[in-house]
């Protein structure tokens, strides 16, 4: 599980550049009945069928369903459901392509868009959508008593102008290049339900009422959340009529869950990809997916500590590191080593940034140089009486990075710092923990949006409550790059910015920047009309359907 960086594209979708599917049947096109017996396409009708219900494993619950004060994937997973917003980027992830918006307008100086709204879009407790409840949104979310990492994006749109109820304009003070990509579902909320709420605390974001192609139906605390189909859904009556996200923390209860039946989809670990699938059995009941991931799993520093203020410390620590070892141990091969905040591969990736080889000599000599000494013989470096150590604290539930952290000890101890690995529960770890600045370091993931902006998590001023700037990470140039980098709307202008700022953050080490995991989801056979693409499988979830001969379950619809 990551952490949304920035909801723009309306969805967390996880995203690819290169993607190979890897169906377990060799090539996905024959399906198995969920009760084991073997169905050929000569024996049941492949027209798409309404009903059954689609049961998603997840590691942890959501925290709250209102996108904007939502600071986790689990929450933004099933948002993504309930809410659609304004615009979306593509599968391929491209362009941008309307969705409650039917068109737009950017005037020529590019400071003003004009929405144009759906008018047969409803509520799915019967009410109209309309402009007013965009407005509403947008004023809170710049609200500073709203509780939210996301506000930056509205805040710099200098008038909201309602035309008619289906029509309004916003316009920018300066360029602002994401403008467009903003207007995801973040804003999206009604207003005839929410207006008067404190928006921090009402009961809404346990029981919403949206607009997607699902409805809320229930959630039951850590353990699942229920959703029914929306049948009045503007862009059509979805296939599947139940989605149900389980929450199993441990990875390997998971698998045994979707081998028994207990749920159809999970994200794989690479052991269980590479190693556990190939039976005749799992290869005729699921289809596996594999494509470079939108995200990348990194070890940051607190910046408040002050053993972590000495960028030599840092530089030295990333130096203990043997990335290739964590690539290759961890994710079994399925995965590549990060150097910075951008995806391999990538335009907006500068390749030619500093790296910190697999070096432990010279980690050592950093250290000594911060002065670091084992002064004692103890094997454990000290300065002024202290012991350098400290804990690594991750999340439950995820395989990939307890390991990392074990192996990334071992690295440190072998260099004279003595750490701990702790591992909390989602919830906990992100209220109790990170929200408060508890912590020496983290082992966490971001997930990217096709954007390359980058403000709210490194910009100094987003170290707030419940921002992600969560390291307390600052440095003047790196604000005034990425400042400029939202203002150019020349894709070579940007470029220039956001290589400088990928300099800077190589040259400070703020984060050891691990890996790129692949993503590895895995899916029943039963569900048709899967589309693998750069954004990843779920990009037309609505379309996915359960022929009528293959239904699990039986449901009134």
């Amino acid at each position: 599980m990551s952490l949304p960086v920035n909801m723009r594209h309306g969805l967390l979708a996880a995203a690819a550049l290169a993607l190979t599917v890897a169906a377990c049947t060799g090539g996905g096109d024959s399906r198995e009945g969920a009760s084991g017996g073997a169905a050929s396409e000569s024996t049941y009708d492949d027209t798409p069928a309404y009903g059954d219900a689609i049961v998603n494993g997840t590691i942890g619950d959501a925290s709250n369903l209102i996108p904007m004060v939502a600071g986790d994937s689990a929450s933004h997973t099933i948002a993504g459901y309930l809410f659609d917003g304004l615009v979306t980027y593509d599968k391929t992830l491209s362009h941008l392509e309307p969705r409650l918006a039917e068109r737009w307008d950017i005037s020529e100086d590019g400071l003003s868009i004009t929405f144009h709204l759906r008018k047969d879009v409803q509520w799915t407790d019967g009410e109209p959508f309309t402009a007013h409840d965009v407005e509403f949104g947008f004023n809170l979310i710049r609200d500073p008593n709203t509780l939210t990492a996301y506000a930056e994006d509205y805040r710099q749109v200098d008038s909201f102008e309602l035309i008619d109820d289906h029509t309004f304009r916003v316009t920018y003070g300066q360029p602002f290049a994401p403008a467009l990509a903003s207007w995801g579902y973040l804003v999206v909320l009604p207003k005839h339900l929410l207006e008067g709420q404190n928006i921090n605390e009402t009961g809404f974001g346990r029981h919403p009422i949206g607009l997607g192609s699902h409805k809320f139906e229930s959630w039951e605390t850590n353990t699942r959340i229920s959703l029914v189909a929306n049948h009045d859904y503007y862009r059509g009556r979805p296939y599947i009529e139940k989605v149900v996200s389980r929450v199993i923390p441990d990875l390997a209860t998971q698998f045994l869950e979707l081998k028994s039946g207990g749920i159809d989809t999970m994200g794989l670990t690479p052991v269980q990809y590479q190693r556990q699938t190939d039976t005749k059995r799992f290869s005729a009941e699921f289809n596996k997916y594999r494509y470079v991931g939108n995200g990348y799993t990194y070890l940051g520093y607190n910046l408040q500590r002050p053993v972590f203020q000495d960028v030599r410390v840092r530089r030295a620590l990333t130096h203990a590191i043997n990335k290739q070892e964590l690539v290759d141990g961890v994710l079994l091969g399925l995965g590549h080593p990060s150097f910075g905040p951008y995806k391999p591969g990538t335009r907006w990736q500068n390749e030619n940034v500093r790296r910190y080889p697999f070096d432990p000599d010279r980690s050592r000599a950093l250290l000594g140089e911060a002065g670091w000494t084992d002064s004692d013989g103890d094997g454990v470096l000290d300065r002024d009486g202290e012991r350098f150590s400290f804990t690594i604290l991750t999340n439950q539930g995820n395989e990939s990075r307890l390991k990392t952290a074990t192996i990334v000890q071992k690295r440190f101890r072998d260099v004279g710092v003595d750490v701990a690995v702790r591992v909390v529960e989602w919830s906990a770890f992100l209220k109790e923990f990170v929200d408060k600045r508890k912590f020496d370091t983290v082992i966490l993931g971001w997930s990217l949006s096709p954007d390359p902006d980058q403000y709210d998590i490194w910009h100094s001023s987003k170290t707030g409550a419940k921002e992600f700037n969560f390291v307390s990470y600052a440095n003047d140039e790196v604000d005034g790059l990425l400042e400029k980098g939202r203002r150019a709307f020349d894709p070579n202008e940007r470029k220039r910015y956001y290589d400088r700022f990928q300099e800077i953050l190589a040259e400070e080490q703020p984060y050891s920047f691990l890996y790129v995991p692949e993503a590895l989801p895995v899916v029943q056979q039963r569900f048709h009309g899967i589309e693998p693409a750069p954004s990843g499988i779920g990009h037309n979830f609505h379309e996915w359907y359960v022929p009528k001969a293959l239904q699990k379950h039986a449901i009134a619809n």
